[in-house]
């Protein structure tokens, strides 16, 4: 599937320098396919390198969360990194 901007939040906007902004974003999509070169490059005048996105995926109907953040964005392609998963036990 391709990015879907009425699945994106801003959690927090930075308003100061460098510092970056929170995002959240959910998809039925895999992490790999959303951490792919160009995937949210709608959002090229939004995304600042750095910038963080958590990230709700779906592998074969299994959720998951990963944080993600901008490596790039130029010339309207945003980069993000591959993600780093948020793992949990639910032993009850």
């Amino acid at each position: 599937m391709a990015f879907d901007k009425t699945n994106f939040t801003v959690y927090g906007a930075s308003k100061a320098g460098d510092v970056p902004s929170l995002y959240g974003y959910a998809t039925t999509d895999a992490i790999a396919d959303v951490n792919t070169s160009g995937y949210f490059d709608d959002l090229s005048d939004t995304l600042s390198v750095g910038d963080v996105i958590l990230c709700r995926t779906s592998t074969g109907g299994t959720q998951a969360l990963s944080w993600v953040y901008v490596a790039s964005n130029a010339s309207g392609v945003v980069d993000v990194t591959d993600g780093l998963t948020i793992t949990a036990t639910d032993s009850d």
